[in-house]
């Protein structure tokens, strides 16, 4: 998996993941296999619809039950400021890679409305993930401008719709009081994006956040659209079998080559990436031997067809 460290100097301008769909992107789709629950509840405290004229009063569209379950491009709008408390059935806990995502609905890989994201294992306290921003702060982001997603890091709507910004637990286990292996409770917190003082939000160095501002109209602010869970306590090995196949591969994570151990036959074995990118295939394996030496470092699916059905494993290359 690519680690990337938010302990940069401000002094040094990072680059950090690119869009969606172009090498290095950590954008997960919807769709991919990796994903084994959504929240299940949504609790929103809407924001002002421009934070700077409180008479135009808060944003109301979409639904609380929109921020639920898979992304679907149905959102909750949560406004300047606005809040959205995310609930689940089965705890989180820190797995291997990315533990959970959050998924906006942006139009293009530009046009970002971002947000924060704090954890709970309790419900009460929550623990911010050290956001970082290296988006110029000297001109306003105007409400139809773009950014570049390569400039933000551990900041919620970084992709597009339908593309979940990932998050990784073990970033936040040496916070007192909080326990990464009982997450109960994610908010998302909208970033407001304006420069003024006044008004601005900061990232965890004390730079001002710059986004497409103001955005008074309905759908203003984050867009929130659901929070997909890689890791809770029923699922936090990097061998974890869908439907508990008698299979596993090893060694898990992998650098160069991989073995799948299993009662059954295998037929097909193929690998994605958390994109849904076919990567690798592999018909009628012989011993059931992998080369994965032309895979980039990542995090990837492996969707194995056996003799009573087809199974998905997940893959950490190192």
């Amino acid at each position: 998996m690519i680690l990337l460290s938010a302990n940069f100097s401000t002094s040094i301008k990072a680059q950090y993941a690119p869009p969606a769909g172009q090498p290095g992107s950590t954008a997960i789709h919807a769709d991919s296999n990796i994903f084994i629950d959504w929240a299940f509840e949504c609790i929103v405290e809407r924001g002002l619809a421009n934070i700077s004229d409180p008479s135009l009063g808060q944003v109301s569209f979409g639904f609380e039950e929109q921020g639920t379950a898979k992304a679907d491009n149905g959102v909750v709008s949560l406004g300047d400021g606005g809040i959205a408390t995310l609930n689940f059935s089965v705890p989180l806990s820190d797995g291997d890679g990315w533990d959970f995502a959050v998924f906006e609905n942006s139009f293009s890989d530009d046009f970002l409305e971002l947000a924060f994201v704090e954890i709970s294992s309790n419900g009460v306290d929550y623990y911010r993930f050290n956001a970082i921003s290296e988006t110029q702060q000297e001109v306003q982001i105007e409400t139809y401008g773009v950014m570049d997603t390569r400039k933000v890091h551990n900041l919620a709507g970084k992709y597009s719709v339908l593309y979940g910004t990932p998050f990784d637990l073990f970033e936040m286990k040496d916070e007192t009081g909080l326990d990464v292996t009982n997450i109960i409770s994610i908010r998302v917190i909208d970033v407001v994006g304006c420069i003024d003082p006044e008004y601005a939000t900061y990232d965890s160095d004390g730079i001002i956040i710059n986004d497409p501002w103001p955005t008074a109209f309905e759908p203003g602010g984050f867009d929130l659209d659901a929070v997909g869970v890689i890791h809770n306590q029923n699922n936090t090995s990097v061998n974890e079998i869908v439907k508990n196949a008698n299979c596993i591969i090893f060694p898990n994570p992998v650098t160069d080559f991989f073995k799948i151990k299993s009662t059954e036959k295998i037929s097909n074995v193929v690998i994605t990436d958390i994109s849904g990118k076919s990567m690798l295939e592999f018909v009628n394996p012989v011993n059931n031997y992998f080369d994965a030496q032309l895979l980039p470092v990542g995090i990837y699916i492996v969707d194995l067809v056996s003799e009573s059905g087809l199974y998905t494993v997940k893959l950490i290359k190192r």
